[in-house]
């Protein structure tokens, strides 16, 4: 059986055929990320808020078992511009969020 939509076509349907430009904060909420997504985008994000001149950022990545919280950590960790990284206070997401600080 074949297809008879071509891949014009269903650009034609895409609802976004641009890409999306978000606004960079010091805050980032990974909790709409796809999670095969999370390391490409939290890469993109670091480089994008050290070139903005953010000194700290905080990464949400949520509770849960901790798989997203060591996906995080193991992209600060091998990031050459991150100087540290610890868990958020109790007000800022606790185990829930991760704080980055970052080198100028």
């Amino acid at each position: 059986m074949q297809n008879d939509e071509t891949s014009e076509d269903l650009e034609d349907l895409n609802p976004f055929p641009e890409p999306v430009e978000i606004e960079i904060t010091d805050v980032f909420d990974l909790h709409t990320i796809p999670p095969r997504d999370v390391k490409a985008v939290v890469t993109e994000y670091l480089s994008e808020a050290r070139r903005l001149g953010f000194p700290v950022v905080r990464i949400i990545h949520g509770k849960g078992i901790g798989v997203q919280r060591e996906t995080v950590r193991a992209i600060l960790a091998r990031t050459s511009f991150v100087v540290d990284w610890s868990d958020a206070p109790p007000d800022a997401g606790g185990l829930g969020a991760t704080i980055v600080w970052l080198k100028s």
